[in-house]
């Protein structure tokens, strides 16, 4: 599969996720009369919140990677929410798992969602940990394939072999042609 590097220097097994994933977004709403919850990941500046418990973290801390107010915690210019949409929100999340430590539940019992169309980087990673709590938790959860990308194409399809045990994958086209209950 082509790479292709992102605006953050990581490279890419899914050049179109990008594209695909602000299509999800621009269109899922339209079809589904469903909010979207994007989701970012932040540090505070000085690091102090980063629990350095694993090779990820630490390598964050050291580098001063995805602070607040950094380009490395803002979102592609792309994929950034459309600020004046009322279904549009946003969560800051610490871990790699989306749910951990944020208010992305309470957002999504708000919401009255049921089913999640989950995008994203990294597939083996913070997509992967995210669809596991959310199965966990009950929602019907479907993983947009050609939306997410990780850095080894490998790790990736592994990924995703993975997740069909827990969630419906498809592709963007696929999860925007569902009928939605």
């Amino acid at each position: 599969m082509p790479t292709a590097r992102s605006a953050s220097g990581w490279a890419l097994t899914a050049p179109s996720a990008p594209a695909s994933s602000r299509r999800l977004a621009a269109c899922w709403p339209l079809r589904a009369q469903a909010p979207i919850v994007h989701l970012r990941v932040g540090f505070r500046p000085d690091g102090a919140d980063i629990l350095q418990n694993g090779a990820i973290f630490r390598a964050v801390a050291a580098s001063g990677a995805v602070q607040e107010g950094s380009w490395g915690a803002a979102f592609f210019d792309s994929l950034a929410p459309e600020s004046t949409s009322p279904r549009e929100w946003v969560v800051k999340h610490s871990r790699i798992n989306a749910f951990y430590g944020s208010p992305l539940d309470e957002a999504l019992r708000a919401c009255r969602a049921e089913r999640l169309v989950m995008a994203g980087v990294a597939t083996h990673s913070v997509v992967e940990s995210t669809v596991r709590h959310a199965a966990d938790m009950g929602f019907d959860v479907w993983v947009a394939t050609d939306a997410c990308a990780a850095a080894d194409p490998a790790v990736h399809a592994a990924s995703l072999a993975s997740m069909q045990l827990i969630a419906t994958l498809a592709t963007v086209e696929a999860c925007l042609a569902s009928k939605v209950d």
